[in-house]
């Protein structure tokens, strides 16, 4: 995407989860940096490796995310559609597991 694209994708994004916490759906979202900015952190027998890039080298990259209170798989596939990254890329959809002992999602 071109500059412009980007931000208009961006002011788009901000619009939906606008309208995605007037319905109580908003959690959180956010842009991220180009995999070229990466760093990765391995952990082995307590010695720790730290590398520059990402961990998996693909053509696809992760722009950013939505995490959002959906009731089902359906309604998390219709918020999906209204991603503007879905025009020019792949929204995937995942559903958050949740651990005992951590913060509850807002």
């Amino acid at each position: 995407m071109s500059d412009t694209e980007r931000e208009h994708c961006y002011g788009e994004s901000a619009q939906l989860a606008q309208h995605l916490h007037t319905q109580g759906q908003f959690l959180a979202t956010a842009p991220l940096h180009p995999v070229a900015t990466a760093t990765s952190v391995q952990v082995r027998d307590g010695k720790s490796l730290v590398t520059d890039g990402p961990f998996a080298e693909t053509r696809e990259q992760l722009g950013g995310f939505f995490l959002v209170n959906a009731q089902d798989l359906d309604e998390a596939i219709a918020i999906a559609t209204r991603i503007p990254g879905a025009k020019v890329g792949t929204v995937e959809i995942r559903p958050v597991i949740e651990v005992a002992g951590l913060p509850a999602q807002p």
